[in-house]
């Protein structure tokens, strides 16, 4: 549930409606092209300050007991700041970009403890699938609450709303108000083990991370599979991550209209769920990696096209094509992910597969939003793209599963 309650984030805010309202009206008083670019930059620096503080907090969380509490307050800190969004109007830019940051802390530091309870909650056999039902949980709930908000954008008189500028800013208020509120279950039902642990003094809580996070890091080079998947991890994820934020302010740029915009990004949503339990499905029978090599394979058909697309017709295709990659790529790699850490360390190894997630994700739209600057075209910082998924998918080649180990040991 609590993929269903904070995928309303993913759609509505950083996907779909914010984007389109950041380079329509809050963007709008500055030069044409500059929204892409600052729209990119945002995105770097919300991932880099998430990135620093994560990893520090989930070692102490673990030490401490506390991945709960950590991820109830990043909770409340993403859904409130959500809704703030509201008092975002024409020109501040600035103010969005702010609030955005923020929010986006929120949201992507409590993916982190939250991916920390999936080796407790599912067998280890079982991994594959619980994680792609959950992200084709999440595509189902946002993509129920983005139709709700797109018809309160079309149709704002219906819902008793003056018109559609003010019918989005209210859509940023039901966002915050869906992910509050379908956490509960997450509030209120899981439950999470207690450590034994010595007493610590104010100083330890500062200093306690950093000791463990050194200690982390120094066992994560002992496991040589995980630590090459860590990096292709980080160079794949860059390019998916950088198409899911960019793609609604990309295609706006090149011409693509609203109408057509929300509803491809929005049939996303509908298409991912079912394919996300299907690469569930197909990574039990064959292997979680070879099953991550056909999505790459597809995201890098997709850079490629969005290179040269010049209609909104293709913006549906690519859309579809999207749906089919990310729900598996995504769901596939975490749990791959966890076949390969100790599962006593969980939250400070997922801090390490957040790392890679987040750095990733601050240098794809930074490079978008570069080379767009600097060539003055947006289709060649798309086509930048196409690198990082060459590089993952070379690296993810050396990369040995639980299962290819043990085929090795018993020949």
């Amino acid at each position: 549930m609590y993929d269903w309650a904070n995928s309303a984030f993913a759609t509505t805010i950083m996907a779909v409606v914010l984007p389109i309202y950041y380079n329509d009206v809050a963007a709008k008083n500055l030069r044409e092209g500059l929204a892409v670019s600052y729209w990119g930059y945002t995105q770097s620096i919300a991932m880099l300050i998430t990135a620093i503080i994560v990893p520090l907090l989930g070692a102490l969380a673990d030490y401490t007991s506390s991945k709960k509490k950590f991820m109830s307050f990043f909770i409340l800190l993403g859904s409130s700041f959500t809704a703030l969004l509201y008092f975002v109007q024409t020109g501040d830019w600035l103010l969005c970009s702010i609030i955005y940051v923020i929010a986006n802390i929120g949201f992507s530091a409590s993916l982190v403890f939250y991916d920390s309870f999936l080796p407790h909650i599912a067998p280890r056999k079982e991994l594959a699938w619980v994680s792609s039902l959950g992200f084709a949980m999440g595509y189902l709930g946002g993509g129920l609450l983005l139709v709700l908000n797109i018809l309160m954008i079309q149709f704002p008189k219906f819902f008793m709303l003056p018109n559609s500028t003010t019918a989005t800013r209210v859509s940023f208020i039901t966002v915050g108000i869906w992910w509050f509120v379908f956490s509960i279950p997450f509030f209120k039902n899981i439950k999470e083990e207690k450590n034994p642990i010595e007493k610590l003094g104010v100083g330890d809580y500062f200093s306690l991370p950093f000791k463990r996070l050194k200690k982390t890091f120094s066992e994560v080079r002992k496991y040589k599979e995980l630590f090459k998947f860590l990096l292709a991890f980080w160079l794949y994820i860059d390019g998916v991550g950088t198409i899911i934020k960019m793609a609604a302010i990309y295609g706006r740029e090149i011409g693509i209209g609203t109408i057509h915009l929300m509803g491809a990004i929005l049939l996303v949503q509908f298409v991912a769920f079912p394919f996300s339990m299907i690469f569930g499905k197909i990574a039990t029978k064959s292997t979680t990696k070879r099953t991550i090599y056909v999505t790459i394979a597809l995201y890098c058909f997709i850079t490629v096209w969005a290179y040269f697309m010049d209609n909104a017709l293709e913006f549906w295709i690519l859309a579809v094509m999207v749906a089919i990659g990310q729900g598996g790529i995504q769901a596939l790699s975490r749990s791959l992910y966890a076949t390969l850490i100790p599962k006593e360390k969980s939250a400070e190894f997922y801090s390490f597969f957040s790392i890679s997630e987040k750095f990733a994700t601050i240098f794809g739209p930074f490079i978008f939003g570069l080379v767009s600057q600097f060539t003055s075209s947006p289709r060649n910082g798309v086509f930048s793209l196409l690198g990082f998924f060459i590089a993952g998918w070379l690296i993810l080649l050396t990369v040995k599963e639980p299962i290819e180990q043990q085929k090795r040991q018993t020949v």
